[in-house]
C-alpha cells in the first residue's frame, strides 16, 4: 500500500462523502504499510487478530514480504495456559475468549508461530470462525475441575481440555513444511524478523506512577502483563511518531460508546449540549426530551461537530467509573483529516470488509485520547525523550 495521501482503495478524498457516513468525508494524509482486513467473525479473539496483523505489518515493513499468520495457533495455546492459570487459582481468574494483546508475544516467544495456511483452526463444520460453542463447552470441563468433586483435582482434566481443542481447532502441528523448508513452529518463529524485545506496552492513568511499568487492572490480562504509564500527551506523541516513520500500532480501546459509528466509518467523542447555547426553539424542544433522548440527540451527526477536551482527568475519571472498558483490539495504520481540517487515526479493523471504507474506520483524536487502554508499539518508534524516562533502550 502506498505511503502517499489518497492512496489506497480506502480513500475517500476526492469523491462526496458517501450517505451512511453521515456528512464525514475523510482524507487521509499519511499511511503505512498494512496487511488485508480480516474476519474474526463469531470469535472474541480480536486480541488475536490485531496482534497479529501489528507483527504481519512489522514483517512487511522490514522485508517488504506479505505474511498470513495463523491467530488460531495462538488462540489454541492461550486457551490451553488460560485453563491451567485458572484451575491453579481455584477459579479466581477470567477464563474466557478475551484476551490482551499481550498474549500474543507471549505464544510467540514460548511456542513459536505457524502461516494461517498451516493451521486455521476451523475444525467444526463451518467456513468462518465461531466460537460460542467451544467456549461454552471448555468453560464447563474447567468449571467442573476446580468445583473437585473428588476433593481433589483429577490426572485426566488436562488430557479432556485437550481434546476439546483439538475436536475444534485441530491438532497443532509439530513439524510443518513452508515454501519447500521444514518447520517447526519455533523454528518458523525465529525465521522471521520479528523479536518480542524489541516491543513496549505502553498506557496512560495517573492511578499508577508515570514512567514506571504496572500491571493493567482488566480481567482480559489474564498473564498480569505489564504496561509502561505515561502521560496522556506522551502516548499521543508515541502514535504520532510512529505513524510519521512508518510504524503501525497495536490499540485496544473501548468501542461501546455513542460515538462509535463503525458502519459509519468514524469513532468521535461529541460535546454534551448545553442549553446556554441553544436558541428558543431548541430549547423548547430539548426540555421536552427524556434523558435517553437527550443522549440520542448527542449522537446524531450531520458531519463534524464539537467535541470534548479530553484532559488526563477526565480520561482517569471515564476509566475510573468503568465507563472506559477494555473492550477491542485494532491496528492504526493512518492518519486523516476530515473536512474541516480535524485530525483523526485510520484503524484497521477485524471485522471483515463489509462495511463503508472495507473494514477500515477513522478515529478522531479526542476519542482515542478518552478511550485508549493501551497501545503495543515498537521500541524505535518511541520518542528518544520517552525511551529515556522510561529506562528503556531501543
Amino acid at each position: 500500500m502506498a505511503l502517499a495521501a489518497a492512496a489506497g482503495a480506502m480513500a475517500a478524498d476526492d469523491k462526496a462523502a458517501a450517505p451512511d457516513s453521515m456528512g464525514f468525508k475523510f482524507t487521509d494524509v499519511k499511511l503505512v504499510k498494512t496487511t488485508p482486513v480480516k474476519d474474526q467473525n463469531k470469535s472474541g479473539t480480536c486480541w488475536c487478530f490485531s496482534g497479529l496483523s501489528f507483527f504481519e505489518d512489522e514483517i512487511l515493513r522490514k522485508t517488504g514480504k506479505e505474511m498470513d499468520l495463523s491467530e488460531m495457533f495462538v488462540v489454541r495455546h492461550c486457551y490451553d495456559d488460560k485453563a491451567d492459570r485458572y484451575v491453579r487459582m481455584y477459579g479466581g481468574t477470567t477464563y474466557s475468549q478475551g484476551g490482551s494483546g499481550l498474549d500474543v508475544p507471549y505464544v510467540w516467544e514460548a511456542y513459536g508461530i505457524v502461516p494461517e495456511e498451516v493451521y486455521r483452526g476451523l475444525n467444526y463444520g463451518e467456513e468462518k470462525h465461531s466460537h460460542y460453542e467451544m467456549a461454552d463447552v471448555l468453560s464447563g470441563v474447567v468449571k467442573a475441575v476446580v468445583k473437585k468433586p473428588g476433593k481433589r483435582t483429577s490426572t485426566a482434566w488436562r488430557k479432556a481440555l485437550n481434546g476439546v481443542l483439538d475436536a475444534y481447532l485441530g491438532e497443532l502441528p509439530e513439524t510443518f513444511t513452508y515454501e519447500g523448508k521444514t518447520y517447526t513452529p519455533q523454528t518458523f518463529a525465529a525465521s522471521l524478523p520479528i523479536d518480542v524485545n524489541d516491543y513496549v506496552a505502553i498506557t496512560s492513568f495517573t492511578h499508577h506512577p508515570f514512567y514506571k511499568p504496572f500491571v493493567l487492572e482488566v480481567a482480559d490480562n489474564w498473564l498480569a502483563g505489564q504496561y509502561y504509564n505515561v502521560p496522556i500527551d506522551e502516548m499521543q506523541a508515541i502514535v504520532d511518531n510512529a505513524l510519521e516513520n512508518g510504524y503501525s500500532v497495536n490499540w485496544a480501546a473501548d468501542v461501546s460508546e455513542g460515538g462509535f459509528k463503525w458502519n459509519n466509518g468514524f469513532a468521535v467523542m461529541p460535546k454534551e449540549k448545553n442549553q446556554a447555547d441553544m436558541d428558543g426553539t431548541e430549547l423548547s424542544r430539548w426540555v421536552k426530551l427524556s434523558d435517553k433522548d437527550r443522549e440520542n440527540e448527542r449522537f446524531k451527526f450531520n458531519g463534524p461537530a464539537d467535541e470534548m477536551e479530553i484532559t488526563q482527568e477526565i480520561r482517569q475519571d471515564m476509566f475510573d467509573r468503568q465507563e472506559t472498558t477494555d473492550d477491542h483490539g485494532m491496528v492504526i495504520v493512518g492518519k486523516a483529516v476530515d473536512q474541516k481540517g480535524n485530525p483523526y487515526y485510520k484503524v484497521k479493523n477485524s471485522w471483515d470488509t463489509n462495511q463503508i471504507y472495507d473494514g477500515y474506520f477513522y478515529v478522531s483524536v479526542p476519542y482515542f485520547r478518552a478511550k485508549t487502554m493501551d497501545i503495543y508499539v515498537n521500541k524505535e518508534a518511541v520518542p528518544a525523550a520517552t525511551m529515556k524516562k522510561l529506562g528503556l533502550k531501543k
